[in-house]
This record gives structure tokens, C-alpha cells and sequence, in this order.
């Protein structure tokens, strides 16, 4: 385990780390937590009781955070003709076929957040599987990014849409914004996000939903909120 921070260290004296807070008051605490010399960015760990194994139980989508997330996303779009048009016209900063499958495999090119493919590319687009499926940037019908409509699909990534998956320990990792929000408005995208997860909730999933839930800063410690408020 890497030595952590005074900052860390400050920030762990501050509060009960085995308690379970109020959403509210856990937010508060964050907020009040040693500041770093950048605009940290928030996150949300919530802990599942579905087993991702299992093709019935997968759990994800996205969702616009009504605040946005703080950083500027800069959108690739795998487009011909018309919509590739519609794509630099809607604002993508890049936009193209062949030739950005080929960059992106033979320069190891990742100048981009988030990728939008229409349907009619995913066969360019699926060869390149291998090298944006681990970094989570793999155009998915669930969360809106394999689609004919790509002006839209840009114009909610530049608002501030997250997606939401499973890792394979069955946890959600989200960011929802920039520390500078203040409690107030992460409290507001955080009540997004959960609402987003718990409608998601597979039929094949028994028992507890949502187990734990953690919110953290980019160099803080983690503050746990009761699970089972969110039911």
C-alpha cells in the first residue's frame, strides 16, 4: 500500500471512516476535507448485489448529470456521407472511418473521451475492439453511443452524460463532477446517477440492490453513505 498524503492523513482525522453518513452530511464532510492544488474530481463506488457473470444481471446505461461533470469531452465520431456531416456540424472534434481506425491502431492515437459510431460503422469500429474495449471507450447501443441520431448523442456528451457499467467485482466507479460544485450541486448529480442505477436494476437480481456506496475526491479517502437508502 503506497504511503498516502498529510493531506490524506489530515483529511482521515476529520471524520468516522467505518460509519455509514446521510447523503447530505457525507457530501459535507468531502467538501470540507483538505483541498488539493488542482479541482479534484468526485466520484461515486456503489457495490451491487448482482453478479456481472451473468448476461441477466449486467447493469448499464448513462445519464446527463443535470450539472454536468466539469471537464470538456472531446467526441470521436465514426460516420459517413450525411452523418458524418450531421457530426461536424453538432460540434465532434473529430470525425471519420477507415482512416481513424487505422490511426488509432498502427499510433496507439487516443486524443478523445468518447466515441460515437453509427450503426452502419460498426464493422470498421468492432475490429478496433481489442484496444477500446479495456479503456471503457467501445461504442455501446445501451448508453446511446451506436446510434443514427449522432447530433444528439454529442450534444448530451458536450452536457455532461456519464456512463455507468459493472466491473468485474460488481461495482460501479462514476465520476459526477469537479469538487469547485460544492455540495449542493455533486448532491444533485449524485441523486441522478443512483436514481439512473436503482431504475436499472436487473429482474434477475435477488436481494440486496445496492450494497455500498462510497463517494471520494481524486486524493481523498472514501465516505460511505447508507445503502439502504437507496432501495
Amino acid at each position: 500500500m503506497p504511503k498516502r498524503g498529510k493531506a490524506y492523513q489530515d483529511a482521515i482525522k476529520t471524520f468516522d471512516r467505518a460509519a455509514q453518513y446521510e447523503t447530505k452530511e457525507a457530501f459535507e464532510i468531502l467538501d470540507k476535507f483538505p483541498k488539493a492544488k488542482f479541482d479534484e474530481t468526485v466520484e461515486v463506488h456503489i457495490r451491487l448485489g448482482v453478479d456481472s457473470r451473468h448476461a441477466d444481471q449486467q447493469v448499464r446505461g448513462a445519464i446527463v448529470l443535470p450539472n454536468g461533470t466539469g471537464k470538456e469531452k472531446k467526441v470521436l465520431v465514426f460516420a459517413k456521407g450525411e452523418k458524418a456531416k450531421e457530426a461536424e456540424a453538432a460540434g465532434a472534434d473529430y470525425v471519420g472511418a477507415e482512416e481513424l481506425a487505422q490511426k488509432i491502431q498502427s499510433e496507439n492515437w487516443f486524443d478523445f473521451d468518447t466515441v460515437i459510431a453509427t450503426p452502419d460503422m460498426m464493422g470498421v469500429v468492432g475490429r478496433l475492439g481489442r484496444v477500446l474495449g479495456p479503456k471503457g471507450l467501445m461504442p455501446n447501443p445501451k448508453s446511446g453511443t451506436v446510434t443514427m441520431n449522432v447530433a444528439q448523442a454529442i450534444s448530451e456528451t458536450k452536457a455532461g452524460k456519464v456512463e455507468y457499467r459493472l466491473d468485474k467485482t460488481n461495482i460501479i466507479h462514476t465520476p459526477i463532477g469537479k469538487a469547485s460544485f460544492g455540495p449542493e450541486k455533486l448532491i444533485e448529480n449524485f441523486s441522478a446517477l443512483m436514481g439512473a442505477v436503482i431504475k436499472a436494476k436487473p429482474s434477475a437480481a435477488k436481494g440486496q440492490y445496492v450494497r455500498s456506496v462510497v463517494v471520494s475526491k481524486t486524493m481523498s479517502p472514501g465516505v460511505k453513505l447508507n445503502p439502504l437508502k437507496f432501495v
